[in-house]
């Protein structure tokens, strides 16, 4: 769990913590993010694993101090290398992105701009941090492609991205993130829009990348598999909160929160024949959670305590927490 505002753990190089993220509407302000509380490590890949709607992008625009009206920030601290993101002014925090966090987007479409060269795009990146001239920026931009694995990079530098594939204006994004060098990369759902062959060459970059660059990976996905492929730990979020956080071993093979054995238990890969376990009901707006522990309507193990209060965070196992009262003590 990540420690109190100046106590920032050893070996952690993003601790967030108590983070809360609302969205303002006509009947009030909704919780988007609510209270959560994270850490990654310096080299370490933390994947945030979440149904459509659990609040993981909002997460990621949040740590980048980039939610637009009518959401906001109203609670928390994001300790990044022992400074708060949050207490720095615009122009602080404008060096931060790109240089320091790098965001990786899941639709290449929407993140590039259509107007200009792929090329041009990541010699900015460069020339906003001051990282190069404008000739040396161009010279970058072409080592840059190619090793994302881009052939022909000396042409594809004058593409624009309507002329890539989705697969090509994906590692673009990713040569974009990486120009800088930051130390912290955040990956939206990096392959999404991907057919399956391209999602694991993806992957396969991104894991090459953190290595050569010794980066820390913030991968957000709704795909377990891709997360027990590519993380150490592992962080189960649910209705704007996270339930569960561990190793990735040890949370796939004993699970603690009711949730997350649900979710793994609704993944392909049993007997052949046999039917699919889903998880009943759905889930609840943000707007309209219901009392106590939000996953309880859902519930196969729920008791009393479940709708009578939020649970905190309980050991689960071994470095592994869930907000859960199965594991309060009894």
């Amino acid at each position: 769990m990540a420690q109190g505002l100046g106590l920032q753990a050893e070996g952690a190089l993003l601790s967030v913590e108590r983070l809360t993220t609302v969205f303002d509407t006509a009947g009030g302000f909704v919780p988007a993010v609510d209270d959560v509380s994270f850490e990654i490590r310096a080299g370490e890949t933390l994947g945030l694993v979440g149904e459509s709607g659990s609040g993981k992008s909002v997460t990621a625009l949040s740590i980048m101090r980039l939610v637009q009206q009518p959401g906001r920030i109203v609670g928390g601290h994001l300790v990044f290398k022992g400074r708060d993101l949050l207490t720095l002014d615009e122009r602080a925090m404008q060096r931060v992105r790109g240089a320091e966090i790098a965001l990786i987007f899941q639709e290449p479409m929407t993140a590039l701009n259509p107007v200009f060269r792929v090329g041009d795009q990541i010699a900015e990146t460069l020339l906003v941090h001051g990282r190069a001239t404008r000739r040396e920026a161009k010279a970058r931009a072409v080592e840059l492609l190619r090793a994302v694995r881009i052939t022909n990079p000396e042409a594809r530098v004058a593409d624009y991205p309507h002329q890539l594939s989705g697969g090509m204006r994906q590692r673009v994004l990713i040569a974009i993130a990486l120009a800088c060098q930051p130390s912290l990369v955040i990956a939206d759902e990096p392959t999404t829009a991907l057919d399956v062959t391209i999602q694991a060459e993806i992957l396969d970059l991104l894991r090459e990348m953190k290595s050569a660059l010794n980066l820390s990976l913030l991968l957000i996905t709704h795909d377990l598999g891709v997360i027990a492929e590519t993380a150490d730990r592992v962080a189960v979020m649910y209705a704007g909160r996270i339930v569960e956080t561990g190793p990735v071993r040890e949370v796939f093979r004993h699970p603690g929160h009711p949730y997350t054995r649900g979710l793994l238990a609704s993944m392909p890969g049993g007997h052949p024949g046999q039917r699919l376990r889903a998880i009943e009901g759905s889930v609840p707006l943000l707007g309209d959670l219901p009392p106590g522990c939000a996953f309880n309507p859902r519930c196969p193990d729920r008791f009393d305590p479940c709708t009578a209060a939020p649970p905190p965070d309980y050991p689960a196992g071994p470095n592994q927490a869930a907000k859960c009262y199965l594991h309060a003590p009894r």
